[in-house]
């Protein structure tokens, strides 16, 4: 018995339903059209990432064969064997088979699948089944010019092979074989290479494909005599000890990351369906670097790049896990974001959470170790969790006026903590402020200020507060009220000459020496400065408007040193204009020390400075002399 028939065409089934349908009467139905050649494209430049997947879909196919056979028969064999030579492949299975109705409700009706709709007998065991589209075996058409599927069935023992040959032009035949075409149930699948992709179908690129995809399934999978399976998984296996636990799992990360990991997490959540391992970064990575997590599905890799599988702040680390419970995608290249992922994403941040906690409780010099390395992931999860922050507050490195110091010690040493909310601002107070006594952490890196701001909540009595210009000049000595009116002229002299810039000048005595002038200023002040710098070029109607937003805000103060020789010798000096241009050098000076980005009018500021001191070091030439003249330079 022999039949053709193309796969645009309606199958029986679709006939029955659609003389089962309640149409009106005199219209007929009508069946949907599936250019095969498109969907094949559709397949290979949309639905799936690389060509690579066929064998996926192969091997998928030929375990779920198996583990419909082994839901009906008391223990059937379970192998899979793989063949590739030449541009062609053959997959056997020891499977459940197919008969030729089969054939032709299942293989030629595109997006049917006996895994979903059940009429395979087998409903009670499609729970452990891998595939659920009905589309797994098109994706061999993105390698395959032809497809020759030779089927027998275990459940109908009396029923002859069958053959189903289909090719990429969208037509397929059907024919029955005789009995020694296929003495035992299962079925092979042969692929014959499309043009260009033999490459895919060669024997290396095949083992290396099966191990990747494969190297964890229940079943006996080999290509030719090469074995692929690779079970119990390693973080399954027995070792004689910890330390060999480790070793072991750190050269399987390397093996598979290409990196020897910090430390290795046991993610075994049986209430979750998922066992696996997380494995420690040994160096940093920016949080907005994606993890790519390998995720196998009932020990199939379903993708080793899933980036949902963790929550966002444990980007320290690199996963590898097996699981029953998640769903896939239709391409089965990634997860479906639903509840069941929400939950174990979240059980999976609880195990590193206790991981964590583990070390800081029992192994403080392996948490030192990782905390040098991750410290800016364990402060992404502590803003979020008070418990984390209280366990790690001990731990957790900050930058400080004292050094580097976590926020528990710190905050003994200081009866107040004061932050700054950028670099640049603590880089221009911590000299200053170190001198006076004045602790201050450093909050211009990421988490840093959101997390001192929640200090009081995990070390109650602590006091808070970010630093202000205020605060720093309060803390500065006051000079002799005789002192600072004998400079009253210079002082005058500089406040005209920076009051343009917006900034004030102010005479105080502090420690080092070295420091001529100290420039302090504040979110509010650099706020009303911006304010007023956009009302000043904006139109009529915005200039009101803005002028209407006009602040109270304090403005920015050069702070200069009564105690640095240079200042006194500059408030001696008894030129005004001298001076002034002096005041716009230090001024100049003391932005850069604080890294501040210039903004044009400094930038200008700085040049007239520079030219301004260079025209006051250098005596005017004489009426009549040239620096040519021999006279002028002695010959």
């Amino acid at each position: 018995m022999a039949s053709e028939t193309s796969a645009n065409s309606a199958s029986p089934e679709n006939s029955d339903r659609s003389e089962q349908s309640d149409l009106p009467a005199g219209r007929s139905p009508h069946t949907f059209q599936v250019d095969l050649r498109g969907l094949v494209d559709l397949l290979s430049h949309h639905l799936y990432s690389s060509p690579r997947v066929y064998l996926r879909e192969l091997l998928q196919n030929a375990v779920d064969a198996i583990t419909a056979r082994r839901a009906g028969q008391h223990d059937p064999p379970a192998r899979i064997r793989l063949y590739a030579d030449g541009g062609r492949l053959r997959i056997e299975d020891s499977g459940i088979g197919l008969t030729e109705a089969d054939v032709h409700g299942l293989l030629a009706t595109i997006g049917r699948s006996s895994k979903r709709d059940g009429e395979a007998g087998i409903a009670s065991a499609r729970a452990d089944f891998l595939g659920r589209f009905g589309i797994g075996l098109l994706a061999c058409f993105v390698v395959a010019a032809e497809i020759r599927v030779v089927s027998r069935s275990a459940r109908t023992p009396g029923a002859s092979p069958v053959e189903w040959c289909a090719r990429d032009d969208g037509s397929y035949t059907v024919r029955t074989l005789p009995d020694d075409a296929r003495p035992e149930p299962g079925t092979t699948v042969y692929l014959t290479a499309r043009p260009g992709s033999g490459e895919w179908l060669a024997e290396e690129r095949v083992l290396a494909l099966a191990r990747d995809f494969g190297s964890l399934l229940p079943y006996d999978v080999r290509v030719g005599e090469v074995p692929v399976t690779d079970l119990p998984a390693p973080w399954d296996r027995p070792y004689p000890g910890p330390a060999a636990r480790r070793v072991a799992l750190a050269r399987h990360c390397h093996e598979l990351f290409g990196f020897t990991p910090l430390d290795a997490i046991g993610l075994d959540l049986p209430l979750a369906g998922v066992r696996g391992v997380a494995y420690v970064l040994p160096s940093a990575v920016s949080p907005a670097q994606r993890a790519g997590h390998r995720v196998h599905l009932k020990g199939m890799l379903l993708t080793d790049r899933a980036d949902e599988l963790l929550p966002d702040w444990a980007f320290f680390v690199r996963c590898v896990v097996d699981t029953d419970s998640l769903r896939p995608t239709a391409s089965r290249e990634s997860l479906y974001a639903d509840e069941t992922l929400a939950a174990v994403r979240e059980a999976l941040g609880e195990r590193i959470r206790q991981w964590l906690t583990g070390l800081a409780a029992g192994d403080p010099e392996r948490l030192a170790e990782f905390l040098a390395v991750h410290h800016l992931g364990v402060k992404s999860l502590a803003r979020h969790d008070g418990a984390m922050l209280r366990t790690m507050l001990p731990w957790l490195p900050f930058e400080t006026t004292d050094g580097r110091l976590s926020l528990e010690e710190f905050a003994r040493r200081h009866p107040v903590v004061h932050f700054t909310r950028t670099v640049e601002e603590f880089r221009q107070v911590a000299p200053i402020a170190s001198a006076q006594g004045i602790g201050v952490v450093n909050g211009g890196y990421t988490y840093d200020a959101e997390l001192v701001e929640r200090l009081p909540g995990a070390r109650p009595g602590a006091v808070v507060a970010e630093l202000d210009a205020d605060t720093v000049t309060a803390h500065l000595d006051s000079v002799d009220p005789e002192q600072e009116l004998a400079l009253g002229a210079f002082l005058a002299a500089a406040r005209a000459r920076l009051d343009p810039l917006g900034c004030d000048v102010a005479l105080r005595a502090f420690h080092p020496l070295t420091v001529p002038a100290l420039h302090l200023d504040d979110r509010s002040a650099r706020h009303e400065r911006a304010r007023s710098e956009a009302e000043g070029q904006a139109d009529e109607l915005w200039a009101g408007i803005l002028g209407s937003l006009r602040g109270s805000a304090p403005r920015a103060r050069l702070v200069l040193n009564h105690l640095n020789p240079l200042v006194r010798r500059i408030g001696s000096l008894g030129s005004a204009e001298l001076a002034g241009t002096a005041t716009e050098a230090l001024y100049g000076q003391a932005l850069l020390m604080a890294q501040r980005p210039l903004r044009p009018a400094d930038s200008a500021l700085l040049n007239r400075a520079f030219l301004g001191l260079l025209e006051w070091a250098t005596p005017p030439v004489p009426p009549g002399h040239s620096p040519s003249d021999p006279q002028e330079d002695g010959r």
